[in-house]
């Protein structure tokens, strides 16, 4: 037993277990306004931070010492707190490309959830994503819409070769696995020659991308349905596009192949897929961490509910994905751009 690397082992349990219990309070802080009521960078005592939000005081001062000690915000020399810029852009503006406080509930729903893993380990390992606790769909669509607004139109679009070209003309699109609609919706905002068919399995989430694209006025030129991504209705699509989905399907290889029949000849396939390098030796960081404990509660259970059941995983990495479009006759394939959370990928008959 080396008592030194116990002691720094235990150092870093311990701040885990400190950054979990602070995600409970990030909830918190979302779901009664504390970082909006804080967003102005102004430093304010906790008694006037209560009276902002209608909360309890005491309470109130609790939250915002652990998010002191926890360097979320900053404790002023007379006490009062203040939320810094940066961290506002992470927690109190919603248009922030990094805002993630609204994404956190995905990681209640893993809590939630736990003796359903339990119970698909012990098992088959299967568990559908329309089984899981509702704070997962609505916390998946805060967790990756921001990227998507960010990123969508103003870079991985115009880094596939002559598809922003035909989008401003007017190009049919295939959105498959689109959940609650926020790429979409985003689609038809930047490109209002274009129109979006929608598709996911998850009829909830299909209700919800309907009320979305109404919010967003793009109910004419967004429709949405409930179909699996080998059975979505429709050919001669432009681009077929799967945002953070494609990992999660019992039968990635079927999709592909659905896909293939469904898209013109000189159509284009857009793959966005969590950033993973090909093997797990060089996945070990802190985003691949939280991609394989997603996997292991979401993605992979999923895939194994349904049939062939391939269980790609969240990690897959670029050389699984090709493979996976080589089998389904695709022959071009290549990286147009990446983040540090996704692979862009761009794929040709």
């Amino acid at each position: 037993m080396d008592a030194q690397k116990l002691e720094t082992f235990m150092g870093k349990l311990v701040s885990d277990m400190g950054g979990g219990a602070m995600m409970a309070l990030v909830i918190l802080g979302e779901q009664l306004g504390l970082y909006r009521a804080l967003a102005d960078g102004k430093a304010v005592s906790s008694d006037d931070l209560a009276k902002k939000v209608d909360c309890n005081p005491r309470l109130v001062r609790e939250w915002l010492s652990a998010h002191a000690a926890a360097g979320y915000v900053e404790l002023e020399a007379d006490g009062r707190f203040r939320l810094p810029p940066e961290q506002a852009m992470a927690f109190a503006n919603v248009d922030s490309p990094v805002y993630v406080a609204g994404g956190v509930s995905v990681l209640a729903s893993m809590f939630h959830d736990v003796d359903k893993v339990a119970k698909a380990m012990r098992g088959n390992g299967a568990l559908a994503w329309g089984d899981h606790h509702p704070c997962l769909f609505h916390g998946t669509e805060k967790f990756f819409r921001p990227g998507y607004a960010a990123s969508l139109v103003s870079s991985w679009l115009p880094a596939l070769e002559g598809v922003v070209a035909k989008l401003s003309t007017g190009a049919k699109i295939a959105d498959v696995g689109c959940g609650h609609g926020a790429s979409s919706v985003i689609l038809a905002q930047a490109y209002p020659k274009s129109t979006i068919h929608g598709f996911d399995y998850h009829r909830e989430s299909i209700d919800t991308a309907k009320h979305r694209a109404a919010e967003a006025g793009v109910s004419e030129q967004v429709t949405f349905a409930a179909a699996t991504a080998k059975t979505f209705p429709g050919t001669g699509y432009d681009l077929v596009c799967y945002f953070d989905c494609l990992h999660d399907m019992g039968d990635p290889v079927g999709a592909a192949r659905h896909a293939y029949e469904a898209l013109k000849d000189d159509g284009t396939i857009l793959l966005v897929e969590p950033n993973a390098k090909d093997e797990l030796r060089d996945n070990l960081n802190p985003v691949a961490r939280l991609f394989y404990a997603a996997s292991t509660f979401v993605c992979t259970p999923n895939s194994l509910s349904q049939e062939v059941g391939l269980g790609l995983g969240a990690q897959a990495g670029e050389a699984r994905l090709r493979k996976v479009f080589e089998e389904a006759g695709f022959t071009r394939f290549r990286r147009a751009t990446e983040t540090p959370f996704n692979l862009i990928l761009e794929i040709r008959k």
